[in-house]
């Protein structure tokens, strides 16, 4: 019981360090929120059921915030940290169940922390970020479904991944996993239950409003996913963008690993035994990105690193489920020495760029230019701005940064039947466009030109 309670001690300790310092760095030393996060903003200022980039959930999440916070930095970074902190928990409990061994699961966080995806990439909230708490709910509900067989945790599996996809479009991934391991489970253990088949109609009526959306809107987000993706015909593209995806991904590895080494007795593979928990680590874990792997090599798409942030989350479990009978737990000083390095490292290393490097997104003075933005709108005009149009980033931070929170727009396209010209309007976009067509005031903050209509 002592040991519980100190590993629960330890557990608290890290998680509430971890959220402290990720919110408390970038928020001293970023002048503005990082681009995916004013994205998300923009976003949640005209909330839909879909964008042009991304399903909604990180963009409600955050309007969630803003509705509590306003526009204080600091509770965007924080937001972040919570969906991280969640995430963590979920793996925690999982391998708890998974080892019935509290400090073997908190081992298996730890070693998250060896990942920066988990910690320097961490204060820009996105869709990346947004997935994390659904992915690894989604893994242990599935664990607890396989494992309890009751109808209550189908039916969560189901709402956490709807919520997952409405993160983002990669969290099928992890559906087709999850999937492929019960039809496994189905036909290897010849199972006649019929709570199986609550799963994929609850996810179904979470997601129903996004297809939706995605009729209505031509498909906008797929068109804009399969750019991204750059997908290519010469065969060349189809060895070296998977082998450059490969190798990034051990890069971005090598700190886990390094991590784990010192956790070890000695660097020696046991038998590994292809038990039950070898299987639906297979399925949850392996399996999503062995498909991205693979959609890179069919497709010859060009895998963004960041794409892979919640792939890992089993990293930890896994690691220790294949070395567990190797493990060095009576001598743990080098290996919470490495682990304390790398907490200190990747902060510190965080402020360090974040305060040198020039000319980072996060340097941009969007309160600044929003504040000389409602100065001249005060000179001419008699009411409020309400819509902005333009882009995410140079739009996006008015929407953000004006005191009146004006709904963004990326253009008006079927929106233009609702919108009053002088009901306080501010298009943003190339100046020497601009200039030339605004029948209203116009004005220029480099590199940006705007053209304000409202009541005078």
């Amino acid at each position: 019981m002592t040991i519980k309670k100190n590993i629960n001690k330890l557990i608290f300790l890290f998680l509430s360090s971890h959220l402290i310092v990720w919110t408390l760095i970038p928020t001293i030393t970023n002048i503005n929120l990082p681009l995916d996060t004013i994205e998300a903003l923009a976003w949640g200022s005209n909330l839909d059921w879909g964008f042009n980039k991304h399903p909604p959930l990180s963009a409600a999440a955050v309007e969630v915030f803003f509705q509590f916070f306003g526009n204080q930095d600091w509770a965007y970074y924080l937001l972040s940290q919570i969906f991280i902190i969640v995430a963590f928990v979920s793996v925690f409990k999982l391998a708890n169940e998974f080892f019935n061994d509290t400090k073997l699961a908190f081992f298996s966080i730890l070693l998250l922390e060896g990942i920066y995806f988990f910690n320097y990439t961490s204060p820009e909230f996105n869709v990346n970020i947004a997935q994390l708490p659904f992915w690894s709910l989604s893994i242990l509900f599935t664990w607890r479904c396989i494992k309890d067989d009751k109808a209550i945790d189908f039916a969560l599996l189901g709402i956490f991944m709807g919520l997952g996809f409405l993160s983002k479009y990669l969290f099928f991934y992890l559906i087709l996993g999850i999937k492929f391991l019960f039809l496994y489970l189905i036909v290897k253990k010849k199972i006649k239950s019929l709570k199986y088949l609550i799963t994929g109609p609850v996810a179904l009526i979470i997601i129903l409003p996004h297809l939706f959306w995605l009729l209505e809107n031509n498909f906008v987000t797929i068109t804009y996913g399969l750019q991204r993706t750059e997908p290519e015909e010469n065969f060349f593209y189809h060895i070296i963008y998977p082998l450059i995806f490969i190798i990034k991904q051990l890069g971005v590895l090598l700190p886990f690993f390094l991590m784990g080494y010192f956790l070890l007795k000695r660097l020696k593979i046991k038998k590994v035994i292809i038990s039950e928990k070898i299987i639906f680590l297979l399925f949850t874990f392996v399996l999503p990105v062995l498909l991205m792997v693979t959609t890179s090599v069919v497709f010859g798409a060009k895998i963004r690193t960041m794409w892979m942030t919640p792939f890992y989350l089993l990293a930890g479990v896994m690691f220790i489920e294949i070395f567990k009978r190797n493990l060095n737990l009576k001598k743990l000083k080098k290996f919470y020495l490495v682990f304390l390095l790398f907490f200190l490292f990747s902060p510190t290393l965080y402020a360090i760029v974040s305060l040198t490097n020039d000319y980072k997104r996060t340097d941009y003075p969007g309160e600044e230019i929003a504040r000389l933005v409602q100065n001249k709108w005060d000179d001419n005009f008699k009411n409020e701005i309400k819509i902005v149009i333009g882009d995410e980033w140079f739009a996006g931070n008015l929407s953000y940064h004006l005191e009146s929170r004006p709904r963004w727009f990326i253009e008006l396209n079927n929106n233009s039947e609702n919108l009053k010209m002088n009901e306080g309007v501010i298009y943003t976009g190339n100046p020497k466009i601009l200039k030339n067509v605004c029948p209203g005031v116009y004005g220029t903050i480099k590199p940006v030109g705007y053209c304000m209509i409202g009541q005078r």
